[in-house]
């Protein structure tokens, strides 16, 4: 039998600025990642807001969204938030809003013209498109409400006179999940580092409910060769054959400037 020692155990000594963590699984996150103080430093910030599309029915799944965004990020530097909303926000929404953030709380009605359609949209063959993609099964394909919040979302929510006053955005949902500490501005980052538009998500789209949307944007792109810049993403597109590769970035989690979008290239 051989004779094997161990050697003897380490005995780490952990010293805290902080008040120790209050239950086991808070003392597994802080020994594996300190959250940073309470007392970061946030007096250099970026003239920001979160903006939050939400409706009443909403308020449940976007407090428990709010509280942990609040503890995960906004308790050290207080950044505002606009709600906006395509119906009145109940005094209730606004009040149990506004009780579980640090920062100032917005809430606007979106106007009708942002939320319906244009003149020059035939709603008849709009109706008979949304029919025809239901009985193929297509997501989304009959959803009348979705089809004016992804344009709200794409051309209107930086016209809203809420969001005059501000540079830059965070797109928020309600009933995300934060589960990790932010322990920089992502604003400032990007203000410094001269960033435009940042996203966390890439998959591919379902080609059935973009026919026409590849062909556009290369019409578009030749009409307008002076707004495509030299250094751009149509290799992050596009495939071997120079096709659509179907690869597209959720909005749903976003941070951008708003200069951009008003600019004359995007509103083009």
């Amino acid at each position: 039998m051989l004779d094997i020692k161990h050697p003897p155990p380490v005995t780490v000594t952990v010293t805290r600025d902080r008040a120790p963590a209050v239950t086991v699984t808070a003392l597994v996150k802080e020994s594996m990642h300190p959250p940073p103080s309470d007392t970061t430093n946030a007096s250099e910030k970026a003239n920001a807001a979160f903006v939050i599309l939400t409706r009443n029915k909403d308020l449940k799944s976007l407090r428990e969204t709010l509280i942990q965004l609040e503890d995960r990020f906004n308790r050290r530097y207080h950044y505002p938030y606009v709600f906006l909303n395509n119906e009145p926000f109940s005094d209730e929404f606004k009040e149990k809003i506004a009780s579980v953030v640090t920062g100032e709380c917005q809430f606007g009605l979106i106007p009708h013209e942002h939320w319906s359609y244009p003149d020059y949209i035939n709603q008849t063959k709009a109706a008979e498109v949304r029919d025809d993609m239901k009985r193929r099964k297509i997501i989304y394909g009959d959803n009348e409400s979705y089809r004016h919040m992804c344009r709200y979302e794409s051309g209107f929510f930086f016209r809203h006179q809420l969001m005059d006053q501000y540079k830059w955005y965070w797109r928020v949902e309600p009933g995300v999940k934060f589960g990790c500490e932010i322990d920089y501005d992502p604003f400032m980052f990007m203000e410094k580092n001269n960033k435009k538009y940042g996203f966390t998500i890439t998959i591919k789209e379902y080609v059935q409910t973009i026919p026409t949307l590849w062909n556009t944007t290369l019409d578009f792109m030749k009409k307008n060769k002076d707004m495509v810049p030299a250094s751009n993403l149509m290799e992050f597109v596009t495939g071997k054959d120079g096709g659509y590769n179907l690869c597209h970035f959720w909005s749903n989690f976003e941070i951008g400037s708003l200069d951009f979008l008003r600019s004359k290239e995007y509103l083009a």
